[in-house]
């Protein structure tokens, strides 16, 4: 049966959904940038949760858990769409089918080619130097906390985060002066 991280009472479904919902979402946005559907990651993930919620036995941290299971369901949807490149352009997304009063057209369109352009470098980089920088970097965790869930050393998630910045900022610059910016 599974535990509480506080060692007492069963874990309970909708509660770890109830609790940890927001945090799979923001993972699943993250890891799998705007090609990936949130919401279907999340379902899925939450599959899992409640299919192998008993046989979790509180040996790892709930939510060390819980990234394991969204890291390979996004990883699988992210090979998913590499797969099937004509489906994810068949199917519009609801936010640039759905009018936005804010910025202009010009704005907008600016503003998708750079996450475009930033998901494309990010999906360029290596699985583990993709997952440290994105923890690292849009998740504001902490070197120890990003080796709790990736199951490293702090110094190792260091060195991984020193190298895939380069990486990261080596590919933008050649990303910048292939279209002709400085």
């Amino acid at each position: 049966m599974s535990v509480s991280a506080t060692g007492g009472a069963p874990l309970d479904f909708d509660a770890v959904y109830r609790d940890h919902a927001r945090l799979v979402a923001r993972w699943a946005a993250r890891l799998g940038g705007p090609a990936v559907s949130v919401d279907d990651v999340v379902q899925d993930v939450f599959l899992v949760v409640s299919r192998r919620l008993a046989a979790f036995r509180g040996e790892a941290k709930l939510t060390t858990w819980l990234f394991r299971i969204t890291e390979k369901t996004v990883r699988n949807a992210r090979r998913g769409i590499r797969r099937r490149p004509w489906l994810a352009r068949l199917t519009p997304r609801i936010a640039e089918a759905a009018p936005a009063p804010q910025p202009s057209p010009a704005e907008d369109c600016e503003r998708r080619e750079a996450a475009v352009a930033f998901y494309r470098i990010l999906d360029s980089l290596p699985e583990k130097q993709r997952n440290v920088l994105v923890l690292y970097e849009l998740e504001a965790m902490g070197a120890p906390e990003i080796g709790d869930l990736l199951g490293m050393k702090a110094a190792a998630v260091r060195v991984m985060l020193h190298r895939a910045r380069a990486r990261f900022l080596d590919r933008m610059q050649v990303e910048a002066k292939s279209e002709g910016r400085p």
